[in-house]
C-alpha cells in the first residue's frame, strides 16, 4: 500500500469519526423552551391496532377537519409522547385551523420504514413496519373512526423523518399531496451517509441499519432516498416544503451545553449542501410546486422546526382545501352615514339586501396559486428556469 493511499484512508477515517460524533450527538435536536400545548385542547391519545407490527401503536390526535397533517418524529422518538408535542405547541397552533393533526408516537431510529428484519435494540426486539402502518392501517382506522380522509393529506418530518416524509409522498402520492422536510437527510444512500446513519442508529437505541435496508448496495437504500426519486416527486406534482439552516445560532436557539450546541450547528451545516442539491435536481426534473427555505441561520433544533410548522400553515390549508372563514363585516359606525343620504338607504345589520343585489351574479373565485410566498430569506421556485442555468444532474 502506497503512502498516499494510507493518508487518504486515514483522512477518511478521521472525517468519519468527526461526522459520527456530531451526528450521534445532534440527531435528537435541541429541545425548545416551550413544551406541550396549553391544557384544554381536544387532544386524544389513541391506541391503534397494527397487525403488521403485532401491537398497538400510540397516536396523538386532534380533530379539526377531514384532512390531516401527519407529524413524524426524530431519531430518538419516545414511547410516551411525540417530540412535536413535547417540544412545540403544534396542537395549539393548528387548533381551529380546519386541519386535523396526527402524531404517531414511537419509532425510534425507524426512519418510518418497513424493515427487512426485526428491529433489535437495547430494549428488546420489535417489528418495524412503519410505512405499512402509516399508509394502510392508520388511515383505515382514522377513516372509519374519526372521519379522516385517506387521501389528500400532508406529512411533515424533521431530521431523521424529513427524508421519510418525502419518500412517503413519492410512493403514496394520493394519500400525501403535501410533504415537508425540515433539516432532513434527503440523500441517505450517498457516500458516507449510510455509515453515519448506522452509527447514529446504534447510538440511539442500539439498532442496526443493515436490519433496516440491508447492505449499502441494497435497492432499499435507493428506494428510500428522495434525491434518487426526485423525478417521481416532481411528476406527482406533490407540493413540497424544504427547510434547512446553515448552522448559525439565532434567537430561536434555547442554549444547552457546548457539545449539544456544537453538534446542532455542525450537523445542520453539513446537511444544507444535500438540501440545496435536492433543490437543483428538483428544478432540473421539472418540479414547480415547492418552497425552499435556506436562511442565513438555523441549527438542528426544535425552535426552527416549530417556526417552520407555523410558517407553512397557510400553504397546508390551501393545498389541503381548507378555506379559512372570512372575517365578519364591521358594524356601521353611528354618524358615519354621509349627509344627504336618507337613513333608509343604509340597510341595518342583518337586514335583507335589495333584490337587485341578491340576484347579481357573483364572479367565481380565482384559483389560488400553488406556491405561497415563502418566509424570507428563502428561495422560491421560479415559473421558468433557463436550462443553461441548471447544474448537471
Amino acid at each position: 500500500m502506497t503512502q498516499p493511499t494510507r493518508l487518504r484512508r486515514w483522512a477518511r477515517r478521521c472525517v468519519s469519526t468527526v461526522l459520527a460524533t456530531a451526528i450521534t450527538g445532534s440527531l435528537i435536536g435541541i429541545p425548545d423552551a416551550a413544551a406541550f400545548s396549553r391544557p384544554g385542547l381536544p387532544i386524544e391519545q389513541l391506541d391503534i391496532p397494527s397487525a403488521s407490527m403485532g401491537r398497538n401503536i400510540r397516536v396523538e390526535f386532534q380533530g379539526g377537519g377531514p384532512h390531516a397533517v401527519y407529524l413524524l418524529d426524530g431519531l430518538r422518538a419516545q414511547d410516551d409522547f411525540s417530540g412535536w408535542d413535547i417540544n412545540t405547541a403544534a396542537f395549539e397552533w393548528y387548533h381551529d385551523s380546519g386541519l386535523s393533526i396526527v402524531m404517531p408516537v414511537g419509532g425510534q431510529s425507524s426512519f418510518y420504514s418497513d424493515w427487512y428484519q426485526p428491529a433489535s435494540g437495547n430494549n428488546g426486539t420489535l417489528t418495524y413496519k412503519w410505512e405499512t402502518f402509516l399508509t394502510q392501517e392508520l388511515p383505515g382506522w382514522l377513516a372509519a373512526n374519526r372521519g379522516i380522509s385517506p387521501v389528500g393529506n400532508a406529512v411533515v418530518g424533521l431530521s431523521m423523518s424529513g427524508g421519510s416524509a418525502l419518500t412517503l409522498a413519492v410512493w403514496h402520492p394520493t394519500q400525501f399531496i403535501f410533504a415537508a422536510s425540515l433539516s432532513g437527510f434527503v440523500n441517505p444512500s450517498l457516500g458516507l451517509w449510510p455509515t453515519l446513519i448506522g452509527l447514529a442508529m446504534r447510538d440511539a437505541g442500539g439498532y442496526n441499519a443493515t436490519a433496516m435496508w440491508g447492505q449499502t448496495n441494497d435497492p432499499a437504500w435507493r428506494r428510500n432516498d428522495p434525491m434518487v426519486n426526485v423525478a417521481t416527486l416532481a411528476a406527482n406534482r406533490t407540493a413540497i416544503w424544504i427547510y434547512c439552516g446553515d448552522g448559525t445560532p439565532s434567537d430561536l436557539d434555547t442554549g444547552g451545553d457546548f457539545g449539544g450546541m456544537f453538534s446542532a450547528q455542525f450537523l445542520e451545516n453539513i446537511t444544507l449542501n444535500t438540501n440545496k442539491t435536492f433543490q437543483q435536481r428538483y428544478l432540473a426534473a421539472g418540479g414547480r410546486n415547492g418552497v425552499f427555505n435556506f436562511p442565513k441561520d438555523g441549527t438542528h433544533s426544535w425552535g426552527y422546526w416549530g417556526s417552520q410548522l407555523q410558517a407553512m400553515k397557510p400553504d397546508l390549508q390551501r393545498v389541503l382545501g381548507v378555506i379559512p372563514p372570512a372575517p365578519p363585516a364591521p358594524a356601521p359606525v353611528p354618524g358615519a352615514v354621509p349627509p344627504g343620504i336618507p337613513p333608509a338607504a343604509v340597510p341595518a345589520v342583518g337586514a335583507a339586501q335589495p333584490a337587485a343585489a341578491v340576484g347579481s351574479p357573483v364572479p367565481p373565485l380565482a384559483a389560488a396559486p400553488r406556491i405561497a410566498a415563502p418566509i424570507a430569506p428563502s428561495v422560491a421556485i421560479p415559473v421558468a428556469v433557463p436550462r443553461a442555468a441548471l447544474p448537471p444532474s
